[in-house]
């Protein structure tokens, strides 16, 4: 694990996942409930987060910091494909220093979340 590394992963949300995430976080906002005219349901934006957090985790990053912009909304059947790019990687004592970015950029290439966060991964 480097400064420069990126680490991807995509994800198709599914209206059964928008209803049990409002189920769990309590929020259920018509538009994460009521089906568009397509049959759609806007994916609420910290579940949208979690493709990121699936990174993290699978990195065992411990997050301090984390900051979202929500870009343009994401609904059900859209793919979401996040990169996460680590900034700096500093070895403390225990531990690393990370700083990192994500992207996430729909099928069509269009960003609809970018972030930022610093944590720690312990060694």
């Amino acid at each position: 694990m480097k400064t420069g590394d990126v680490y991807t992963w995509k994800r198709t949300f599914t209206n059964e996942e928008v209803l049990e995430f409002g189920r769990i976080s309590g929020d259920q906002g018509r538009h994460h409930v009521e089906p568009d005219k397509e049959g759609r349901l806007m994916v609420q934006g910290l579940l949208t987060a979690s493709i990121g957090t699936k990174i993290g985790g699978d990195l065992h990053y411990i997050a301090r910091d984390m900051v979202s912009e929500f870009l343009r909304p994401v609904f059900t059947g859209d793919t979401i494909t996040c990169d996460v790019s680590l900034e700096k990687v500093v070895q403390a004592d225990g531990h690393k220093k990370v700083e990192m970015k994500s992207v996430y950029r729909n099928q069509k290439g269009k960003e609809v979340l970018i972030g930022s966060s610093h944590g720690i991964i312990r060694d």
